[in-house]
């Protein structure tokens, strides 16, 4: 599996790490979003992007590697559901286009990953 930055355990994870620093990005996007949208858009966007290291945390720490794949499963749709909110906002025009490409980037760069870490997963499943 991925390691980096000399941490044990899932956040050593460079993919727990990229999603952490996705999590921050989306705060400070959010916070330009129209205040109606506190409870709406705005806490959704939130709730999906730190859903993502969260399940990639919770898997980790489960017993069993089907569980894992399992939660880290359930990270990528997490990250779909938040690029969807992200492209939502953009057609309202919460932000400009330069700031959506950027957050795709981000999204695809955690996507990439967490794809590696499901097939590294799968493999080890079916070697076992």
């Amino acid at each position: 599996m991925q390691q980096g930055g000399g941490s044990s355990g899932y956040q050593g994870l460079i993919v727990w790490q990229r999603a952490m620093d996705l999590v921050e990005a989306i705060y400070a996007t959010t916070r330009s979003w129209p205040r109606e949208e506190s409870y709406g858009l705005t806490s959704q966007a939130r709730r999906a992007a730190i859903s993502i290291q969260s399940n990639i945390a919770e898997g980790h720490g489960r017993a069993g590697l089907k569980e894992y794949t399992h939660h880290v499963s359930v990270a990528y749709g997490s990250l779909s559901e938040l690029e969807t909110q992200i492209l939502i906002a953009q057609r309202l025009g919460y932000h400009p286009d330069a700031e959506t490409r950027a957050l795709v980037l981000r999204i695809s760069e955690v996507r990439r990953l967490l794809r590696g870490l499901l097939d590294s997963l799968r493999d080890r499943s079916h070697s076992s």
